[in-house]
């Protein structure tokens, strides 16, 4: 009776222990649709959320999904401070995030500048990089892409206070 008792007692012990750690799930994810809003209040926070972008389409792209650029449907609408690095007179101060965006633009991104953030900036649409749409509203092309079922993401973008190493 004692072991009948002890072994009742241990049993589950024992299956968790035997199922101890982590396990790698492949989702069977589709081709996305996805329109990322970019709002922020420094124009330096578009290099992080182009990270964003980044962790997007990295992982559809490598095993096992090996999905093209040209397969997922990607939007970018920018209308915060971050307006600016995308004017072509501020190249030389954003060249790397413009560099990246125009790499992204090649994959088949797409990005869109608000016409209303636009003009309160003083820009026209000439002043834009080459790769860059304007639209008549963030809000409104917001809107419209998540009509046309379009999941929404609008990257956060902290700051960075500790290292990794000091928080491991």
């Amino acid at each position: 009776m004692t072991a009948r008792i002890l072994i009742l007692f241990l049993l589950p012990w024992l299956s968790l222990q035997a199922s101890a750690g982590g396990k790698l799930v492949h989702t069977p994810y589709e081709e996305p649709k996805v329109v990322f809003d970019f709002y922020f209040d420094d124009p330096r926070q578009i290099d992080s959320a182009l990270y964003w972008v980044r962790s997007y389409m990295n992982p559809l792209m490598e095993a096992p999904y090996h999905m093209a650029p040209e397969f997922m449907e990607i939007v970018v609408v920018i209308h915060g401070t971050e307006i600016v690095t995308v004017a072509e007179a501020n190249y030389p101060k954003y060249r790397q995030a413009v560099d990246r965006m125009r790499y992204y633009a090649s994959l088949g991104v797409k990005f869109k500048v608000c016409g209303l953030a636009a003009a309160d900036y003083g820009y026209r649409v000439e002043d834009f990089q080459d790769f860059i749409e304007v639209v008549p509203s963030a809000i409104t092309e917001l809107g419209h892409w998540q009509q046309k079922g379009y999941a929404l993401i609008a990257p956060r973008v902290l700051e960075k206070r500790f290292s990794i190493e000091e928080i491991r």
